[in-house]
């Protein structure tokens, strides 16, 4: 019996041959390591994800915070841009006293963070309540201010002597904001 087979389909059965075994290099040889190090790669790439959302979540939460509390606290952050000027102090705060009186006492080196006045103040009150009234608008002022501890009041006729010692903290040279230099 003879087998009758054209040259065609030899020349087409041999080239199917040889691209079935270049396939089957290609996929064992290449794919298949490849596929091996594409899936620890992935897991790595999840892992890095799942790692840099937690991260964003917490940049996110940690972001709303700060701008809650620059929103709660811009009166304190503007107080510390705010330059100490004794003479305004005493015009704005007049209303309160009959008599008031500033004498800056000395620079204190002691803080870091901020430049410290000490300020000794004399004043003529008429009732201690004006002198109340005169620490809750000192809360609510242009500058970060203390009032030390002891507050001496002095009984003179109608009046009512008070003598206390505050510091006023003001932000050395340096800015909240970035200038222009900078960028």
């Amino acid at each position: 019996m003879k087998i009758n087979i054209s040259r065609q389909s030899i020349y087409l059965i041999s080239l199917s041959f040889v691209l079935l075994i270049f396939i089957l290099l290609f996929a064992f040889l290449l794919l298949i390591p490849e596929g091996k190090t594409y899936r620890e790669n992935r897991l790595v790439v999840k892992k890095e994800s799942a790692e840099l959302r937690k991260y964003q979540q917490y940049n996110d939460e940690t972001q709303e915070r700060l701008k809650e509390l620059q929103h709660e606290n811009r009166h304190i952050i503007t107080a510390f841009d705010t330059d100490f000027n004794p003479s305004r102090f005493e015009k704005q705060y007049a209303k309160y006293f009959s008599d008031l009186k500033l004498k800056q006492e000395t620079r204190l080196d002691d803080e870091k963070s901020f430049i410290v006045y000490e300020v000794n103040t004399s004043s003529k009150i008429n009732s201690p309540q004006s002198f109340y009234d005169f620490l809750d608008a000192l809360n609510k002022s242009d500058w970060i201010i203390s009032v030390n501890f002891p507050i001496n009041f002095v009984r003179e006729n109608m009046l009512i002597k008070s003598s206390f010692k505050m510091k006023v903290y003001a932000d050395p040279m340096e800015s909240n904001t970035t200038s222009s230099e900078e960028l």
